[in-house]
């Protein structure tokens, strides 16, 4: 009798151990499965992220392709502006900068326009924005606003969204008048409300701008922004309002 009962209980020990070792097995197996799907998932994030990466950069070749271009979503509206903090979290700063073309030409008249534009007669009219272009010179080389008060602008339309990464500003060419400061406006459509560039308070920025009338006084915009449409608001001047000025454009480092 007692040969029977030690070999049950040696097949009882036997099978124990068998199933000890099947359970193990499983739970490495389901552990591996586990590390695998983690790892797959951290690939996905990183090619998610790189995929995201390359979209905030431009197309050095045309040098004219938006670094950031917001999707159009399937619907009749028309798509949202790109936010400020959208920018800051995809390009803090632009690597490189291209003129937009006031000085060298390439920036038609009728791209720029200002307030009370409809005023501009008889000695004025030699005065048009579309004299404000850096380094202008003769008589007429600078934008006169018609207006000396806080509710003036220089507007320019770009003809399609692109990123602008700074403003050049001088003041008159013969005379001693300048703005000293100005806020920025934009929009990507005609029809969307102006945004102000804000400061990282949340404020609208205030950029400061000459204290002669031939210096130079370049301000870059951290982060950039993607309009259409940009403007100029003079915020304080020095005799009168009057300004020569360039358009930076966002370029990526060309290979």
């Amino acid at each position: 009798m007692e040969m029977p009962a030690c070999r049950a209980a040696v097949l009882f020990l036997l099978l124990l151990s068998q199933a000890l070792v099947t359970v193990q097995s499983e739970e490495e197996e389901e552990e591996a499965i586990q590390e695998q799907d983690l790892q797959e998932e951290d690939q996905q994030v990183i090619e998610t992220w790189n995929t995201k990466a390359k979209a905030c950069t431009c197309d050095c070749e045309s040098a004219r392709i938006p670094a950031v271009i917001p999707p159009v979503p399937p619907t009749s509206l028309p798509p949202p502006p790109p936010s400020q903090n959208h920018l800051l979290n995809c390009m803090p700063e632009c690597p490189y900068h291209r003129p937009l073309g006031f000085e060298s030409g390439s920036v038609t008249s009728d791209q720029i326009s200002c307030s009370s534009q409809d005023q501009y007669t008889g000695w004025y009219s030699s005065w048009i924005p579309n004299k404000a272009r850096l380094n202008n010179q003769g008589f007429g080389c600078a934008w006169l606003s018609k207006f000396n008060d806080q509710y003036q602008w220089i507007q320019i339309d770009l003809k399609e969204v692109s990123v602008v990464s700074g403003i050049l500003t001088q003041g008159r060419c013969d005379a001693d008048e300048w703005i000293t400061k100005y806020s920025i406006q934009y929009r990507t459509l005609e029809t969307l409300n102006w945004i102000y560039y804000k400061d990282q308070t949340g404020n609208n920025r205030v950029f400061y701008g000459n204290s002669d009338r031939s210096s130079t006084v370049q301000n870059l915009l951290r982060p950039p922004i993607v309009a259409r449409y940009v403007r100029l608001l003079p915020l304080g001047w020095h005799t009168r309002i009057a300004m020569r000025m360039e358009l930076l454009m966002c370029m990526n480092k060309c290979s």
